[in-house]
């Protein structure tokens, strides 16, 4: 059990010790979408939801979500984030949303776990405005698609 970080010798749950670690930039992006039926994708393009805004709500509910990882997810360094992006943009080939979150920091431990924490939120979030509308929806390919900074360098997922 030595080789999991967030199980001491005894296997209890403990949080990682970053204290030794170098600072650096950090960035992480991930992605995500919402597939749903294209009368409702037509709905959002046109403005006539039932809840309002619903691109800009689920836009803002991902980063407001990214700054609260910490609480959510036992284990998560609560970080000084020093950008976060979520855009969501209609796409009619699914059809449905796609989602993608950039989170930045300068520290001693990534922010992958802020990224999907945004990108997750925000799904749901047009989840829970859309509902009302269509029954069909599902949250689908939630991942991490790039980070950089730290020991490990860049990674872009394939």
């Amino acid at each position: 059990m030595s080789d999991l970080t967030h199980l001491d010798e005894a296997g209890r749950a403990r949080m990682v010790d970053v204290s030794a670690k170098e600072s650096t930039a950090r960035l992480a992006k991930a992605e995500g979408q919402l597939r749903c039926d294209a009368g409702t994708l037509n709905l959002v393009r046109e403005g006539r939801t039932p809840k309002g805004s619903v691109i800009q709500t689920a836009e803002l509910a991902g980063v407001m979500a990214a700054k609260k990882t910490a609480d959510l997810i036992p284990l998560c360094h609560p970080l000084a984030l020093t950008n976060i992006g979520v855009t969501i943009e209609l796409d009619d080939d699914l059809p449905g949303f796609r989602v993608i979150a950039e989170v930045r920091t300068v520290g001693q431990t990534g922010v992958e776990m802020e990224a999907l924490t945004a990108v997750s939120v925000a799904c749901l979030t047009l989840f829970d405005m859309l509902k009302a509308v269509d029954r069909t929806m599902a949250i689908e390919g939630v991942r991490v698609i790039e980070k950089s900074g730290g020991r490990s360098g860049h990674w872009t997922a394939p």
